[in-house]
């Protein structure tokens, strides 16, 4: 029998291995995609209100943590990577607190208190996470009852990792998306980050409707979506096809579900 758990700590490791260059690309206050689209659009889905408390899941470098204590709201993130907390610490602290836990097992996590938060949010995190159903069923149960959730990842119909790009069709000179695989569900390792650094870390790829069972069979309804283009983040420099792909062809999708107590069972979800 594998051990999941063992795993995913393995895991942690590999982020702990490219924890500085992760947070030095990011950036204290986030990257220009975190600060001009993704944590907008976060918030926006989130709807925080003053004295609400959030749970940040897979926070890294605690990025969202100025944006949530701006809003007047309390705010705690978690990240199974000791040194991303670390840092999320040196740069945050005065934003809200950050605990070391493994996405999938909150609920063990001492000074987490089951249904204790008003909102969740897993803010480019998801995709570094696995499995997907137990990270949704672990969310869920920190919320409150009509608690939200909000997602915000790379769109899985159009970034798919090692398995999409950009093309150029030369006759109607246009550029388009292509898309190689989507329904199955992938674990793709990602590059070695060079400079001497060990470890890889994995993102998971899954179809739009693993997420919306997911968020079903842990009581969660999804109320609100966004997709998010990142036109105009490139620079002046791009064609006019260039641009022009980069406005219809979304970056990001965002998701918010809220949490019912005692919704029916419905068995319409496929995956």
């Amino acid at each position: 029998m594998r051990n999941h758990r063992n795993e995913r700590r393995a895991s942690s490791r590999s982020w702990d291995a490219v924890a500085g260059w992760y947070a030095g690309w990011v950036g204290k206050d986030g990257s220009r995609h975190h600060r001009l689209l993704a944590i907008p659009a976060l918030l926006d889905l989130v709807q925080l209100r003053a004295g609400e408390s959030l749970l940040d899941i897979g926070c890294g470098p605690g990025v969202l943590a100025p944006a949530v204590a701006a809003a007047g709201a309390r705010y705690t993130g978690v990240d199974l990577s000791p040194k991303l907390i670390a840092i999320a610490r040196r740069h945050h602290a005065g934003s809200g607190r950050f605990v070391v836990a493994d996405a999938t097992r909150l609920a063990e996590v001492p000074g987490l208190e089951t249904g204790g938060f008003d909102a969740a949010a897993f803010l480019l995190s998801l995709q570094d996470i696995d499995p997907l159903d137990a990270a949704i069923a672990s969310a869920a149960l920190m919320l409150r009852p009509s608690g939200r959730l909000a997602i915000l990842m790379t769109h899985p119909c159009f970034r798919v990792p090692r398995q999409s790009g950009w093309g150029w069709d030369e006759k109607r000179a246009l550029r388009f998306r292509r898309v190689d695989r989507y329904l199955t569900p992938l674990a793709v390792p990602m590059q070695d980050y060079g400079g001497g650094r060990s470890g890889t870390t994995r993102s998971y790829h899954r179809p739009l409707s693993a997420y919306a069972a997911a968020l079903h069979a842990s009581g969660l309804v999804i109320d609100a979506m966004q997709e998010i283009a990142g036109g105009g983040m490139n620079g002046a420099h791009l064609s006019k096809a260039e641009r022009l792909a980069e406005a219809e062809i979304p970056l990001f999708l965002a998701l918010r579900a809220i949490k019912r107590s005692g919704a029916p069972v419905v068995t319409g979800w496929r995956r």
